[in-house]
């Protein structure tokens, strides 16, 4: 009886447990579906915001437009009556003149023939004078109505039409955005951002990425990457941090930006890659992240290492090329194993590194295969992965190396992969640099 209690008991508890592992999980979709009804809501509410606002602003603006242009259309007008008036109104003026020149005569003319002989002819000799002198056949002209403007206004019908035609075209409601950010993926004090397109009739012209920390009420987003590619290095970021990361894009032949993606959440627990401060030669920016060679003394080329050894295998290192100085064989980009004072070069022993004029070295030797020359803007980059790693003994030592390491060195359009062996077991490697003349200038990240 006892057994079969239990066993009841045992059937009991595990139900229970099940019971509330299945508890919890239907209250996290609960909260997800809370969640994303929430979104819809939020979404709604902020897109009719939106909307109320652009049009009411284009309302306004639009009877800003009309009210200034009838105004501009009135003044032409009132310019032009005006204009046409004025002479009309001196004629008239002459014409009134003459007008009572010709009633005053009429006057003296009729006065001259009532009066007695004494003073006729005195009178009628005054008037024949005055006749005379006001040229009773000269007249002033008229302009006929075909002279004259006639005002009148020319409208448009079709106006109406276009602007019908583009109001019932403008603006569009979306229930997804076109892209989407696909991953986040921390790299040393940075994220890479990838999207993509949700939408496979959108076609894109141009992708925008914005950032900003999370959690900051006053922090606004800032635009880190505007262009064509789907994927972008984010970088200057504080470790232990959290980001958001949106992203939206540009229609082919459009010049208004889609709706922004979900903003993703994102955060690197990589320290950034920094050089090694108080190295002779270099100065320093002021996130040591980038360095340029400031000393052309030919007698020593000193290695600038990283401050510690902060790559790891399966992430990229990228050395970019801000500015370049006169090239040498003994220059070098690269990743080693340890960071040895008084080091000339990385063409040594326990490191792998590229020369300015593309030879690349492998623990000191050159290979055949050589990349292009780096100049201003080359990108070089460095990939690694463990590939073997062979038991510790005299025997594998003595064949120069118990830890194999599979590198790929980028530049330009091309690249070389090869086996590095190295004598001792490692999970991360510092970087270096050393140029023989001065003005390389050199970010890393």
């Amino acid at each position: 009886m006892s057994v079969e209690v239990d066993l009841l008991l045992q059937e009991a508890k595990e139900s229970i447990e099940a019971a509330q592992n299945y508890r919890s999980e239907l209250q996290q979709r609960l909260h997800g579906l809370n969640q994303a009804r929430k979104q819809v809501r939020g979404s709604s509410g902020q897109a009719r915001e939106v909307l109320r606002r652009h049009f009411t602003e284009l309302q306004a603006a639009a009877t800003r437009l009309l009210t200034e242009r009838l105004s501009a259309l009135l003044a032409e007008v009132d310019t032009i009556e005006a204009d046409s008036v004025k002479p009309l109104d001196d004629c008239q003026s002459l014409i009134e003149h003459g007008v009572g020149q010709a009633d005053e005569l009429l006057r003296e003319g009729e006065a001259a023939l009532r009066c007695g002989l004494g003073e006729k002819e005195d009178k009628l000799g005054s008037f024949t004078k005055k006749a005379m002198h006001i040229q009773l056949d000269s007249l002033p002209e008229v302009p006929a109505l075909v002279d004259v403007p006639s005002v009148s206004a020319q409208l448009d019908d079709s106006l109406l039409g276009l602007l019908r035609d583009r109001v019932s075209r403008h603006g569009s409601v979306s229930s997804h955005p076109p892209v989407q950010i696909e991953e986040l993926q921390e790299r040393p004090g940075s994220i890479l951002v990838r999207w993509c397109k949700v939408d496979e009739d959108f076609a894109a012209a141009d992708y925008r990425l914005q950032y900003r920390r999370s959690g900051s009420g006053g922090s606004q987003y800032e635009d880190a990457y505007i262009g064509r590619d789907s994927e972008f290095l984010v970088l200057h970021l504080d470790p232990h941090t959290d980001y958001l990361f949106r992203v939206c894009a540009r229609g082919e032949g459009r010049t208004e930006w889609s709706p922004w993606s979900i903003p993703q959440t994102g955060y690197t627990t990589l320290a950034p890659h920094e050089w090694c401060p108080g190295t002779e030669g270099y100065i320093l920016s002021s996130r040591r992240n980038i360095a340029m060679r400031n000393d052309s003394s030919q007698s020593r080329c000193p290695v600038l290492y990283s401050k510690a050894p902060t790559y790891f295998c399966g992430q990229t290192l990228t050395f970019k090329i801000s500015a370049a100085g006169q090239m040498d064989r003994r220059d070098s980009l690269g990743v080693c194993v340890d960071s040895q004072k008084g080091a000339e070069s990385l063409q040594r022993d326990q490191a792998v590194c590229i020369s300015t004029n593309g030879a690349v070295f492998v623990n000191g030797k050159e290979m055949t295969n050589q990349l292009p020359a780096i100049t201003v803007g080359s990108a070089v980059t460095f990939d690694m992965e463990v590939v073997n790693l062979f038991p510790i003994s005299n025997n594998n030592l003595s064949e120069g190396g118990n830890f194999k390491l599979r590198v790929t060195i980028g530049s330009g359009n091309r690249e070389v992969v090869f086996d590095w062996l190295v004598d001792q077991a490692v999970d991360c490697l510092y970087f270096g640099c050393s140029f023989v003349h001065s003005g390389w200038k050199v970010l890393v990240f």
